[in-house]
Order: structure tokens, then C-alpha cells, then sequence
């Protein structure tokens, strides 16, 4: 099946759906998808998709992009979150980048693809009292998709991390069987019941790691002295999946929300991920390469949709005939 992935970033969602990669000793055989078009407006993310794939990504911003003439099946999209975001504090509704579910709509009418694949932070589904999800259900409706959505946790799938992410899949109503969302593998929710990946499956050594990932004293120090409610230092249990991993990790602060490590509890030191652990968290597999700076590999890490989960998906979306 042909595949269109807009917004595609490093690469995340693209891997998922093709399959043919390897994760923490498992195996994701390819899917028999096959990507023809992909496009994002960040050349160092597509500097990365194409070290990483044979099928090779261009510069493009969606607003001024056309498909008409590709045949597709699927379309897929994590379009930019940051206006949905819940770690945002302005969630600006006229930012120009929460308006990009419409360039992605004008796409999917122009195409008419089989599927539709649109993923985004959950706060896409209630911000404003949930008026963008409401317009995007309606409007993928009204061109002629049956439309199923679900909040998945990545942690359910096999992957060390309790990211949570709105998925919405649209059907052409021409197709007879319904969308069925890929059952926990992992979790309290799963048939078996199974326990969670935790961060030590990814993390090789807490502390045999260079000078410049961990945090000054005067930094354990500040996160000491401030108020109670403005304390963070959120700590994570190895033996656990890890909180959400953003797309600013090169300048997490003990102060923010982001997770960190504790190295030594007697002696207070703490350290931001490396991003080939950022990597790994997010299910990417250990021959995945990064394109720029370190900054703009924690960027692109952080804004990818976990290729594992999107494994699932894509599973999921093969059986309905």
C-alpha cells in the first residue's frame, strides 16, 4: 500500500509503518507499506530521514504542497503540537501551527486515501473545550471517513515510556470493516497482564556517562530551596517506564517538567538523558542516526511518534479489508 507521511519529522512514524527493524532483542517485520511521498519543513529532521531510509524525504511546507497527482492508501501525520501542547504554557489558538490540521484535510480531499493517520498530543482532543478536535472529526467525516480516536500510551506497546498520544484514524466509508485500535501488549489492560518495560532495559549505566549531562550542585541546590509546590527534580525509577521525553531535553532544568536521572541519592547528583538514551526511550533502534547538534537531535527525538507504536498502528490498519 502506498503511503504519504506529512510532517514526518526525523522519521518516528515512518519507521513504524514500514517495519523491517529491531528493538530491545525484538524483531518488527516490515508491513508490506510503502512510503512515497514524505515531507517536513525542518531540513535538520529530514537531513536525518534520509540517513536513516532508501525512499528519501524533502523540504516542503505543507502549505504549499499538492499530492493530487499520487495514488494513495494511506496519509499520515503527527501535525505539530506545540499550540496543544499541556507543558505550553501560552497554547496560543491562533498560532499558525494548531491551523496545520487543515493543510493536512485539504490533502486527504485531494488524495482520498483509503486510511487517514493523524496523531497528536491528547490536549489536542479538550483544548478550548475540544473546538480544533471537533473541527477536525467533522470535517474528515464530512469528506467521506469514518473516523475512530484513542488516547494510547506507549507504554502499553512494549516501549519504556508513558507517553500518551491521541490517534485518529479515518476509513473511507467505501471500506465494509471498521478500525479496531491494537490491543495493550504490555500493561494492566493487556490479555496477560504483563509488566511495563522499564528504563533500565535502555539505560546501560547511570553513572559512566560524560561531565556535561549531569546537573551543578548549584543547580541540586536551587531545586533545595525553592517553594514546595515549585519543586521538581522529577527523579526517574529505573525499574519503571520514564515520564514523556520532549523535544527540549538539551535544556532541561532540575526545575522543569522534564525526567531526569538520579545518579546518587546519598550524594544528590542528577543527569539529563543522552540523546541516545532520549532514543531509546522513544523506541528508535540503536543504528538510527541523528542528524546537526546535539539540540537538534533531543528536538527531533522528542517531537517523533514512537516507531513501535506506530508499528502497532499499522498492523492494525492491515486487517481491515
Amino acid at each position: 500500500m502506498n503511503v504519504a507521511s506529512l510532517f514526518a519529522g526525523c522519521g518516528g512514524a515512518d519507521l513504524g509503518i514500514l517495519g523491517g527493524f529491531e528493538y530491545l532483542g525484538k524483531k518488527y517485520a516490515k508491513t508490506g507499506f510503502q512510503i512515497i511521498h514524505a515531507s517536513d519543513i525542518d531540513s535538520k529532521a529530514v537531513s536525518t530521514y534520509n540517513n536513516n531510509f532508501k525512499h528519501k524525504a524533502e523540504v516542503i511546507d505543507v502549505r504549499t504542497l499538492s499530492l493530487k497527482k499520487l495514488q494513495l492508501d494511506l496519509l499520515v501525520g503527527g501535525f505539530p503540537c506545540q499550540s496543544f501542547s499541556s507543558v505550553n504554557p501560552t497554547k496560543d489558538p491562533t498560532d499558525a501551527r494548531a491551523q496545520l490540521y487543515i493543510e493536512m484535510l485539504r490533502i486527504i480531499r485531494e488524495t482520498r486515501p483509503k486510511f487517514v493517520v493523524g496523531e497528536n498530543v491528547k490536549g489536542f482532543y479538550r483544548l478550548h473545550g475540544g473546538i480544533y478536535f471537533n473541527d477536525f472529526h467533522t470535517k474528515l467525516r464530512r469528506a467521506g471517513y469514518n473516523v475512530y480516536h484513542q488516547v494510547l500510551k506507549a507504554a502499553d506497546y512494549g516501549i519504556p515510556q508513558l507517553r500518551e498520544r491521541l490517534i485518529v484514524v479515518g476509513v473511507r466509508k467505501d471500506v465494509e470493516s471498521e478500525f479496531v485500535f491494537p490491543m495493550p501488549i504490555c500493561g494492566p489492560d493487556s490479555e496477560e497482564g504483563g509488566e511495563y518495560i522499564p528504563i533500565h532495559k535502555v539505560i546501560k549505566s547511570l553513572s559512566r556517562v560524560p561531565e556535561k549531562y549531569y546537573f551543578s550542585q548549584r543547580a541540586v541546590a536551587g531545586v533545595k530551596k525553592a517553594k514546595p509546590n515549585m519543586k521538581r527534580a522529577l527523579a526517574q525509577d529505573i525499574s519503571r517506564p520514564s515520564l514523556t521525553i520532549t523535544s527540549h531535553l538539551a535544556k532541561v532544568s532540575l526545575n522543569s517538567r522534564d525526567p531526569v536521572l538520579l545518579v546518587d541519592e546519598k550524594k544528590e547528583i542528577y543527569r539529563r538523558f543522552m540523546p541516545s538514551e532520549a532514543a531509546a526511550l522513544q523506541s528508535f533502534p540503536d543504528n538510527f542516526i541523528f542528524a546537526g547538534s546535539e539540540a537538534d537531535a533531543y528536538r527531533q527525538i522528542g517531537n517523533a511518534i514512537p516507531p513501535v507504536m506506530m508499528w502497532h498502528i499499522a498492523q492494525a490498519l492491515k486487517k481491515v479489508k
